[in-house]
């Protein structure tokens, strides 16, 4: 019985020092994070915002763009209260007026004709009625997307429900969306589609924001520009044919974890199936920081910033496409 007791003891012993162990690993792991120095000089530059001209563009961090062509203006997510991870992982979330507030100032932005979710996890749609109702938007998106619009009180005034291929019209922009998939994640498999059922009411644990319906976003203006919003590094294979467009704003979230087999159709499936001759990396940043705080490639436990930008250097390279980093918050050109 004693020789029990102390084998029991050192067991115990072993599995605390081994917890501890891999505790202190994820948090070092999670506090390191590349660096993003290296790809300052592929920034873009401001555009001048009182030049009148083409299509203006800014950045809020994660996959929020503002798409502003003097006479309208549109956002995909306005994902700002980016809670951190501590509170996103043990308690209940819900968006942060005060922090959307700040977002959408230091955006420029007053007014939109809509706000568009490129899926509805937390990172991307919980903000987005907020936002509407600040900016007098509509909210567009999948059925799960009208779900989380009803909790916060969005008048179906304000809710635009789309389908895969379906056009819509935002004055001289035409958008269409295309069913994609999510990249493959411990938190989302990026093949089944997990939808919410009913009205979302915050605060709610983050899993409560399933994805709903994964958007690629082909843009086109009557100015005769072409986009893609490609929201997250997950595709359909041949869902891209036949459209053509000059940018690709490519989500590159968890792609620096992905083996190259993927990453080389990810590339093929994207930017070579439109054309694009430039592409601008998006989601890539840590969205449990604060936007108060610079902007941080995600950490080395979950992603791997510079595995991405040497792969897409190196195909642009291959494939005579310029691969650029958009400025945060300030308008810019393409």
């Amino acid at each position: 019985m004693f020789m029990m007791r102390r084998i029991v003891k050192a067991v115990f012993w072993l599995a605390l020092a081994a917890v501890l162990l891999l505790t202190a690993f994820v948090a070092v792991q999670y506090h390191r994070a590349p660096s993003l120095e290296p790809y300052r000089p592929l920034t873009l530059p401001a555009a001048d915002k009182a030049a009148p001209g083409p299509v203006q563009v800014r950045f809020g961090g994660v996959a929020t763009l503002v798409f502003d062509d003097g006479e309208t203006a549109w956002m995909t997510d306005g994902f700002f209260s980016r809670p951190g991870v501590l509170a996103t992982a043990i308690t209940r979330i819900g968006p942060d007026a005060q922090r959307i507030d700040d977002g959408l100032r230091r955006m420029g932005v007053t007014r939109l004709a809509a706000v568009v979710p490129v899926h509805s996890h937390y990172d991307h749609a919980m903000d987005s009625p907020v936002v509407a109702q600040r900016t007098g938007a509509r909210l567009i998106g999948s059925a799960s997307t009208m779900h989380i619009g009803r909790g916060l009180g969005l008048p179906a005034s304000q809710l635009q429900q789309v389908e895969s291929g379906e056009p819509v019209r935002l004055g001289r922009f035409t958008l269409r969306f295309i069913a994609s998939r999510h990249s493959p994640t411990p938190y989302s498999d990026g093949h089944s589609v997990e939808r919410i059922d009913s009205d979302l009411v915050p605060p709610q644990r983050a899993t409560a924001w399933r994805e709903g319906t994964v958007w690629s976003i082909h843009v086109a203006h009557d100015g005769g520009r072409t986009w893609l919003v490609q929201g997250s590094a997950g595709f359909v294979p041949g869902a891209l044919a036949g459209l053509r467009a000059e940018t690709v704003f490519l989500g590159t979230g968890t792609l620096g974890k992905k083996p190259e087999a993927y990453r080389e159709q990810f590339w093929n499936e994207t930017v070579k199936a439109v054309g694009a001759r430039q592409v601008l990396p998006i989601h890539w940043d840590n969205f449990w920081r604060p936007l108060e705080l610079p902007l941080q490639a995600m950490p080395l436990l979950l992603d791997d910033f510079e595995v991405v930008m040497q792969d897409l250097q190196a195909r642009g390279l291959r494939d005579g496409v310029r691969i650029r980093m958009p400025p945060l918050f300030v308008p810019f050109t393409l």
